[in-house]
């Protein structure tokens, strides 16, 4: 019983419970319409062909008067299903017809009956009783009345078998209507109470659920799919945050120490030169660390997409050239050469603040792990359309990235050098991917020179999309 209430409580039961009533008030009208239209077509049909036949009999009676005309009367009414005849005097009295007695006032008036009356026909007749007819009565110059009538019993009859039909269709239809209802409101409720069994589970704390999809692709599946979008999403988001707590613990709790321990060596050095450099370096300390949590805020701020309604149309190939540029001193300084390969003109719809902040990141990572190389020590920016979007390259001949890493280092505070001895916090390709996400591209990795190379070096793609 809980059941059958909680299915009559849902949307889908009530709407197919409201189209069902409103299908049988259709339905009913439908039958009275048809049956109606149907005797009114009878009856407009047994008018026609009463009127033709009291044409013909007048005809006969202009060629040989009265005797002829009841010859002629008299042999039609012995025909199977004939029509009724009456001859009656001036004052209604009935004189000659295959009708035994019609109902008081009809041979007393002349035309169309205005309604259907009752008449009574002879006994030997196959139906017995008063039955109901139409007929039309002219007087003739004699001062004799005419009846020419038709027994209402076919269009009744017809309209009987046609509203019985009707209705036994109808209530054909209206019972599998009925077990279409009951199916439609069982399958919908199976199909919430799968959501919630699924959204019980998330609630618990199991992001890793999603809502069942079927194939049919109506609402209820297109609704799974947004909210399992919404899900993952929201499962990325936790385990970045899950991440960037346990990092934020063990990364930033070193040189917080560094800084306390610095900190109480400066208390303690009476030396002023000592002190004064001690307190450098703490200085220098506190720099990396505001660092750290300026880059972090930034890539909450790219992934929250609060700036997203800042993007409009720039034009990459400045940007590119602009970075490159501003780098090649920091290059030279670490005895790099930083080349450019950039096709001119090429646009895309972007913030440039950020777009020019993920490039910084992608050649000063490039600038610090090509220095590692030995020999030719070089860093290529590229900037070419492709059939993709427009793909944006910073290249490097340093020791790259083996493969089995390269999706592990976009996390957060994820560093190759687990020892920490080189600068840097992990969060550059952090950043970068955060950045094109927001802009609706892509970052991949690969290597410079080939994945079997002895320096395979490291090339990151930034891949936008193309302007519409």
């Amino acid at each position: 019983m809980t059941r059958l209430r909680l299915m009559f409580r849902s949307t889908a039961v009530r709407l197919s419970g409201l189209y069902i009533i409103l299908f049988a008030l259709c339905a009913a009208f439908l039958v009275f319409y048809v049956t109606a239209m149907s005797e009114r077509l009878l009856v407009q049909q047994t008018q026609q062909t009463v009127q033709e036949e009291i044409a013909d009999i007048q005809r006969a009676y202009n060629r040989g008067g009265v005797n002829l005309l009841l010859r002629i009367m008299e042999r039609r009414a012995r025909q199977p299903g004939a029509n009724l005849y009456v001859i009656a005097g001036p004052n209604g009295e009935m004189l000659a017809g295959n009708v035994q007695s019609v109902q008081p006032g009809v041979l007393e008036t002349t035309g169309w009956t205005d309604m259907p009356f009752t008449y009574e026909p002879y006994s030997e007749s196959p139906r017995p009783g008063r039955h109901m007819a139409i007929a039309n009565v002219q007087q003739l110059d004699n001062g004799l009345r005419m009846m020419v009538g038709r027994d209402l019993g076919d269009p009744s009859r017809f309209r009987y078998i046609v509203r019985q039909a009707l209705m036994v269709a109808l209530t054909i239809m209206g019972v599998g209507a009925l077990i279409i209802w009951f199916g439609i409101g069982r399958n919908a409720l199976k199909r919430i109470d799968r959501m919630s069994a699924a959204s019980q589970k998330i609630m618990a704390g199991d992001l890793s659920q999603r809502l069942p999809v079927g194939r049919s692709g109506d609402e209820f599946d297109r609704l799974s799919d947004s909210l399992n979008a919404m899900l993952g999403r929201i499962e990325k988001l936790n385990e970045g945050l899950r991440q960037v707590s346990d990092n934020i613990a063990h990364d930033l709790k070193t040189p917080l120490t560094r800084l306390r321990n610095k900190a109480a060596d400066a208390l303690g050095e009476e030396d002023e030169v000592v002190r004064r450099n001690a307190l450098e370096g703490i200085i220098g300390e506190s720099d990396q660390l505001i660092r750290t949590f300026n880059a972090l805020l930034m890539i909450s701020r790219v992934e929250a997409g609060s700036i997203a309604a800042e993007m409009t149309p720039v034009e990459l190939s400045a940007i590119s050239a602009d970075c490159a540029e501003l780098y090649e001193p920091v290059a030279d300084e670490a005895g790099l050469t930083l080349t450019t390969e950039i096709e001119p003109g090429l646009t895309v719809n972007g913030n440039r603040e950020l777009i020019g902040q993920a490039i910084f990141n992608l050649i000063d990572n490039a600038i610090k792990y090509a220095a590692e190389a030995d020999g030719d020590k070089k860093i290529v920016v590229k900037l070419a359309k492709a059939a993709d979007g427009v793909r944006l390259s910073v290249c490097d001949n340093g020791p790259g990235i083996p493969a089995n890493k390269r999706d592990e280092v976009k996390k957060r505070f994820v560093r190759l050098d687990e020892s920490r001895t080189k600068p840097g916090t992990g969060l550059g390709l952090s950043l970068v991917e955060a950045v094109m996400e927001l802009h609706g591209g892509t970052l991949e990795l690969s290597a410079t020179n080939g994945d079997d190379a002895a320096v395979p070096g490291l090339t990151v793609t930034m891949v936008f999309p193309p302007v519409k």
